[in-house]
């Protein structure tokens, strides 16, 4: 695994955590907890692996296509700024 400063150690991190939420959710079914209960932790699973989806496409748009429009000068910058924008809502 990379060192602690790459991106993909959060991204890791956070669907690991994840992960264990789901396992507490399965509990939780198994208990007969209320469906409010489990459609709110349901919700904050979804919300975790969304935002490891988009750090993990914000990390390849940064790492992989920066390069190649660096290489091509002021136009190939400002194209990845506005790609990184419109990323966002992704």
């Amino acid at each position: 695994m990379p060192d602690d400063d790459h991106p993909h150690v959060a991204i890791v991190r956070r669907l690991k955590r994840a992960g264990g939420h789901l396992e507490t959710i399965v509990e939780m079914i198994e208990k007969g907890r209320p469906c409010a209960q489990i459609a709110q932790q349901l919700q904050a699973v979804e919300s975790a692996i969304e935002s490891a989806k988009k750090a993990l496409i914000h990390d390849h748009i940064g790492h992989s296509l920066e390069e190649t429009l660096k290489a091509s000068g002021p136009k190939g910058r400002a194209v990845l700024r506005d790609f990184r924008l419109v990323a966002k809502y992704l």
